[in-house]
């Protein structure tokens, strides 16, 4: 064998390798506010998710580079968990960010986030789709020039009156709402533990809708 053949296997089963790493490698994106004021909000369901996820798997949260951040395995895969710190309207520079800096295929990301249009508790899981009006999933489709990209999204109702919606995702839970939501969290926390175990499909029917 030549010395050019050689070199051409093992570019090739290197770029192979890599790929295989590559599809291991998960980036899970809670989106909400940091801040005091903002702690308890409907808003801030993504990061209570994270939260209880990171826990669930051992994990803790240090403060890097746009955002807290956590490190997981699960089940032989390494999870990236993001509370981006940037505010929720700039989401997408902490995304991006840590996307390039961990080398994540856009399939093994996951955002989540609060939505105005579903049941409160309820959950949503699809590959793509618009914002929907939320600024989180608006500015990352912005810096992604695409909605194509996998979102867990977390119904909070639409108990609001005309031209009250800014003050009810940035409310608190009512009593009621808040121990109802405690109940959702670890059936949330399964879903997202079931994308990256299972994959998006799976997911989607298992616990869409639920």
């Amino acid at each position: 064998m030549t010395i050019f053949k050689y070199l051409k296997r093992l570019f090739n089963r290197s770029e192979i390798l890599d790929k295989e790493t590559q599809m291991k490698k998960f980036l899970i994106v809670g989106l909400g506010n940091i801040g005091e004021k903002y702690d308890n909000t409907r808003h801030n369901i993504g990061f209570k998710i994270v939260d209880a996820f990171v826990k669930e798997h051992g994990g803790s949260f240090e403060t890097e580079k746009l955002g807290d951040i956590a490190t997981v395995k699960v089940k032989g895969k390494a999870v990236t968990v993001l509370k981006p710190n940037t505010y929720m309207n700039l989401s997408g520079k902490a995304v991006v960010y840590w996307m390039k800096k961990e080398n994540i295929q856009v399939e093994n990301l996951l955002i989540i986030t609060d939505d105005l249009n579903i049941d409160f508790g309820k959950v949503r899981i699809k590959g793509k789709g618009s914002s929907g009006g939320h600024n989180g999933l608006k500015d990352i489709q912005d810096k992604f020039n695409t909605g194509a990209y996998p979102r867990f999204r977390f119904g909070v109702g639409s108990q609001y009156s005309k031209g009250k919606q800014v003050d009810f995702v940035l409310g608190k839970w009512s009593d009621e709402e808040e121990s109802a939501m405690i109940e959702r969290i670890p059936f949330s926390v399964n879903a997202v533990t079931s994308f990256i175990n299972a994959g998006l499909a799976n997911t989607m029917n298992e616990f869409n809708g639920k």
